[in-house]
Parts: C-alpha cells; sequence; structure tokens
C-alpha cells in the first residue's frame, strides 16, 4: 500500500492482548441476537425514520448483514478496549453493533454529524467519537485487504484478467487520481497550496486498481496543486518501481522477441515509462497507435469506475467537505478504500454491480504530462504492433 499521509502508528498491544486478540476473532462467527437491528431500527428518528425502506438493513448501510457482522468483528476488540462507555440520549448503553452502525452511518451518507446525531438518538461529540474510533481500529485491522499481490499465482490470476479485457499482456493494474474537495478559510495564505488547477481546494487520492474494481496501491494526503505527475512521483509507489522492487515479477516475450516486463497502465497525465504506459498524444496517429489507444483506455476504465464506486459509496469523501482536519482526512480516506475492497472481497452485491457512472472527478479536465522515457517508448511501438497484429480481420 502507498503512503497515507498523517497516518500514526499506534501501539503495539502487550502479549496477554495479543494472546487474547488470537482467540476472539471467532466471536464473529457466532449468531448475533436476531432482534438487534429490529430495535435499532426503531429507535431511528426524524426524516430518515420515514424512509419507505428503513426496515430493510441494506437500505441504510448499503452492504449485506453477513458483511456488517464481519467489520463488526474486526473492530471488537479495539472498540471494546477503550474505557468509554457511549450511550445515547436516553443514558441507554451503546453496544458493539451501535457504535459500527453509527460509524458506518456517517462514512456511507456524508451527513452531518448533528444529522446523525438527531437520527440515531445521541449528541454530535458521541458520533464524532465512535466514527473516530472506528476509524482508527479499521486503519489497522482492516488493511489486510489493501494490499499489493503477495504471491505469483495471485499477480498471474490478475494479469490474465486484464489480459482478458483488451489482450494487454502482463497488465498489473491501472493508475488514477481523484480529487477530495474541501473549503478552507480563504484568509489563510497557508491554505493555497490545497488549490488545485481547478481552482478548488482539494485532497488527492491516488490509487491502483485491479480487474476486480480492488485497490492494490493508493496514496491520500497531498494537497490538490500537485499534478498527477508530481503526486505519483512523490509516491512510495513510484519509488519502489524503480528501484526494481516493484512490478519485477515474471515477464513476456513478444512474437518479434521483445521482453515485455510487469506494467501498469494509466491517462495523459502520468509519465510515460518502462512500468507504466500511457496512450499516444497527437492527432495524427497511425492505425497502429490508434487501435493501442483504444484497448488502453478501455482496460484503463477499471480504475475510473473503481473511483465513481468509492465516492458514490462512501459519501464522506464524496462533495465538499467543511473545514476537514487535513491530518485525520487521508486515514478517513483510507478508511474508505480498505471498506471498499471488503464489499468486494466478501461478494457483497448489496452495492449494485457498478456505479451508476464513471466520472469521479466532475468539472476536472485531463492533465498532459510530456515526459516520456525512450526504452519505454520504444516498448509501447512494439506492444502496438503487437496489439494491432490481434485485430481480427
Amino acid at each position: 500500500m502507498g503512503s497515507i499521509r498523517g497516518i500514526k502508528k499506534r501501539k503495539k498491544a502487550d502479549s496477554k492482548d495479543d494472546h487474547n486478540a488470537s482467540e476472539t476473532p471467532l466471536l464473529f462467527l457466532q449468531p448475533q441476537p436476531m432482534d438487534w437491528w429490529n430495535q435499532f431500527a426503531q429507535r431511528i428518528t426524524g426524516p430518515l425514520s420515514q424512509s419507505k425502506n428503513i426496515e430493510k438493513f441494506e437500505s441504510l448501510f448499503k452492504i449485506s448483514r453477513k458483511t456488517f457482522d464481519y467489520i463488526c468483528s474486526l473492530v471488537e476488540n479495539d472498540m471494546r478496549a477503550r474505557s468509554s462507555n457511549f450511550m445515547d440520549i436516553n443514558g441507554k448503553h451503546l453496544c458493539l453493533n451501535d457504535q459500527v452502525a453509527v460509524a458506518l452511518r456517517r462514512l456511507s451518507s456524508g451527513e452531518s454529524l448533528s444529522t446523525i446525531g438527531d437520527s440515531f438518538g445521541m449528541n454530535q461529540s458521541t458520533v464524532s467519537q465512535i466514527t473516530w474510533r472506528f476509524v482508527e481500529s479499521m486503519e489497522e485491522r482492516g488493511l489486510c485487504h489493501l494490499t499489493w499481490p503477495s504471491t505469483e499465482p495471485e499477480m498471474e490470476e490478475i494479469k490474465s484478467k486484464f489480459e482478458r479485457m483488451q489482450g494487454l499482456p502482463n497488465c498489473c493494474g491501472a493508475i488514477d487520481i481523484t480529487h477530495i474537495m474541501m473549503t478552507l478559510p480563504s484568509m489563510d495564505s497557508l491554505n493555497d497550496v490545497w488549490l488545485d488547477r481547478e481552482k478548488n481546494c482539494s485532497m488527492i487520492l491516488q490509487a491502483i486498481v485491479d480487474p476486480d474494481l480492488k485497490f492494490r496501491d493508493i496514496i491520500a494526503g497531498w494537497p490538490g496543486s500537485l499534478s498527477d505527475d508530481l503526486a505519483l512521483r512523490s509516491s512510495s509507489f513510484f519509488k519502489l518501481a524503480e528501484e526494481g522492487k516493484r512490478l519485477n515479477g515474471s515477464k513476456k516475450t513478444l512474437p518479434d522477441e521483445t521482453v515485455l516486463r510487469e506494467y501498469i497502465i494509466g491517462d495523459t497525465g502520468f509519465p510515460l515509462l518502462p512500468w507504466l504506459l500511457t496512450p499516444y498524444k497527437g492527432k495524427s496517429l497511425s492505425p497502429d497507435q490508434v487501435e493501442f489507444n483504444k484497448r488502453l483506455g478501455t482496460t484503463r476504465m477499471v480504475a475510473r469506475r473503481a473511483l465513481a464506486r468509492l465516492k458514490e459509496m462512501w459519501k464522506i469523501i464524496h462533495g465538499v467537505m467543511w473545514k476537514p482536519d487535513k491530518h485525520k482526512l487521508p486515514r478517513i480516506i483510507l478508511v474508505c478504500c480498505i471498506l471498499h475492497n471488503i464489499v468486494i472481497d466478501m461478494e457483497d452485491n448489496e452495492h449494485g454491480d457498478s456505479p451508476s457512472g464513471q466520472q469521479h472527478d466532475s468539472g476536472y479536465r485531463d492533465q498532459t504530462c510530456e515526459f516520456v522515457d525512450n526504452t519505454a517508448s520504444v516498448l509501447r511501438e512494439k506492444l502496438a504492433l503487437y496489439l494491432s497484429s490481434k485485430v481480427p480481420a
């Protein structure tokens, strides 16, 4: 996973806590009381209680009960470990399920603390504390769901799926960048660094996505003023790839004996590198180049779809955030990405098979990076020729 600016390392538990933690995950396999959701739904008030589908669990949280129970199992130890006892405005103790429900609603709806507090019968401070405790736990306990492929069989499966899409051999991922919009005090000159090219205050999320729309590497927290090129070069993924520690798996030999290393694909905002292939630019393109651009463009749509789904499902990072804590926001973004992957890993279709659109950065124009590595340019030509030869007559 890429770096998350603002993240803090948590203290390790002592050996006794570690021992207990190794035993408790089995608890989530025990069936939860069947009446928890019924009781929780009855406590919901205000406009939310008037929803036609309020009796349906999935309509409120956009995930299945199976996925909800799994998420509860991940954070159970951490959520119970703190000394604070959260209660609603009536003095009722909030159980683990209550707390996770509040946090997931906050992240998935993007509603204000006051709105969620009014709906669930608790004060804003309680909603805020519960949500942040959940974020702190998930960024550690759920990180296993956001990792770069660690075995050759896993990577080979990814490459095989990419090749079946549009014929791109040895492709390992698609990279894209989206902007998390913010409202910051205009009188503070220090906030100018967050102004992006479209004159919005924003924070960058860079993501590398696999064929299943899962995030495999992310970097969050850089100011929107950075170009796509600079954001990439500032990431740990760039350093690892340049040092040969990433995208260093098995190679593929094309019919003309060209050796094709592992690579990812991106749009024109990224540099053309031996491990990052981008489209041809310009209007006077050869048929081979046009075909290459077509296949590359169709394949890299997985990244756009993943980011669109992320913002559509976890609306706390959609729209415009009001004066966010710029140190906490990257960690919230990370947890939303982890939750996105968990939904896919759990084969949860409650959110729908695909987002309603593929536009995750509405109003943003495509960027153009002029950097071209000569070795990568030759490699792209060879690959374009190979792909053109596979076009049916």
